[in-house]
């Protein structure tokens, strides 16, 4: 088997109206996809984050897979999730190669904001 890429990582929810909320609306995320009331996908190149309301495929875990969510602005990014009153998880922490911060999103999911340091 060769592995190309990760077709998409997904969050599980238990209320898709009110994690778009979160997701276009706090994150700033466009839809791509939008399946029903079950299903949303946020494109970022060729990568893709999904949302997805399925309460019998798997549920919403803060110890789940993570998305790292690599952004231009780390500190305006901090800044704005800390305007909108988002519980963190992690605050932010410098590490050799890059800075980062983890959030929850209204399921609890963990969300890492992260920025690579330059160089």
């Amino acid at each position: 088997m060769k592995v190309t890429e990760i077709a998409f990582c997904c969050y599980a929810v238990t209320d898709l109206p009110r994690a778009r909320k979160f997701y276009e609306g706090v994150l700033g995320l466009n839809p791509v996809t939008v399946i029903d009331n079950k299903w949303v996908e946020y494109e970022f190149g060729s990568h893709a984050l999904a949302i997805g309301c399925e309460p019998s495929m798997f549920k919403p875990s803060p110890d789940g897979c993570m998305a790292a969510l690599e952004v231009e602005d780390f500190d305006g990014a901090i800044a704005e999730l800390k305007k909108a009153e988002v519980k963190f998880r992690m605050d932010t922490y410098q590490s050799p190669v890059c800075r980062m911060a983890m959030v929850f999103d209204p399921d609890g999911n963990s969300i890492c904001i992260h920025k690579r340091n330059a160089g």
